[in-house]
């Protein structure tokens, strides 16, 4: 049975996510109590379902977020293991789309105000947050988040560690899911050629742009060699994800050239992601 577990913040996109696993053919469960994991997969695997997704979440309250390690150890004693994204976003951002949204945080009430039941909820899901993929949201539009949620789930999650090349823009925020981070702003920016603005890293004239100068040559260069270096210490730690965040000023030209270019150097050697905040959120 392929098992797909989506937590994470209230308001961060689990609806999302969700809807983009039942239309790919998932049998979908919202909001499942922890305690009847086990129950429910047993139930679903011995009527022949194949494609299962469940949603978990603050809902299901602290002793329920406690026992979900346990739980899905149990899961893969029994031969399942499951794929867990984690989806969150900066509390800003949680405001202003509960604010736009004007729907009810699960855990508001009577003298807690929006903010401190954001607040809560964070507290109340850290001992799960680093058990999968984690997905920062913020300034993700929906149709991105699909895209981000479709492409993970179709790299076979569960076989290795997964490598995650992330560009973004320093000015848009650093990005909350990023395990390593390079800052790249110091290499020649293609923003200041007319003809080259408009395009990205992924276009042929920026690409043969950057190419050229040997300083981007070299920092692309180093990169790989660190994370070269020290990509089997992450897969001896057990780790099953590790994202590698390029940061340029914009998210556009430079980090996206470089994020590409290191995708296609470590593709055989780790399973490979490839995505572009900047371009995705704007």
């Amino acid at each position: 049975m392929e098992l797909v577990l989506i937590s994470g913040l209230s308001g961060s996109g689990k609806s999302v996510a969700l809807h983009l696993l039942e239309d790919a053919g998932y049998y979908c469960v919202d909001n499942l109590p922890v305690v009847l994991l086990p129950t429910l997969v047993r139930m679903l695997r011995n009527e022949g379902v194949v494609r299962v997704a469940v949603a978990i979440d603050s809902r299901s309250g602290g002793l329920g977020i406690e026992q979900v390690p346990e739980k899905l150890q149990l899961l893969a004693d029994e031969g399942t293991r499951p794929t867990f994204l984690f989806l969150y976003a900066g509390d800003e951002i949680l405001l202003k789309r509960y604010s736009e949204s004007r729907r009810r945080h699960p855990l508001s009430g009577e003298g807690i105000s929006l903010l401190e039941a954001i607040q809560q909820e964070r507290r109340l899901l850290e001992p799960i947050a680093s058990l999968g993929h984690r997905i920062d949201t913020s300034n993700l539009k929906a149709n991105a988040l699909r895209e981000w949620v479709r492409q993970f789930i179709e790299s076979e999650p569960g076989q290795g560690l997964t490598l995650m090349f992330e560009s973004f823009g320093f000015k848009h925020g650093l990005p909350l899911d990023a395990d390593l981070v390079f800052d790249v702003r110091c290499l020649p920016n293609p923003h200041y050629e007319a003809s080259l603005r408009p395009l990205t890293g992924r276009d042929q004239p920026v690409i043969d742009f950057l190419e050229g100068q040997s300083e981007v040559c070299r920092m692309r260069g180093d990169i790989r060699r660190f994370v070269a270096d020290w990509l089997p210490a992450y897969v001896r730690d057990n780790r099953n994800y590790l994202t590698v965040a390029i940061g340029c000023t914009g998210g556009q030209h430079r980090s996206v050239f470089i994020a590409e270019w290191l995708a296609r150097e470590f593709a055989g050697q780790a399973r490979v992601l490839v995505r572009h905040r900047s371009l995705a959120g704007h």
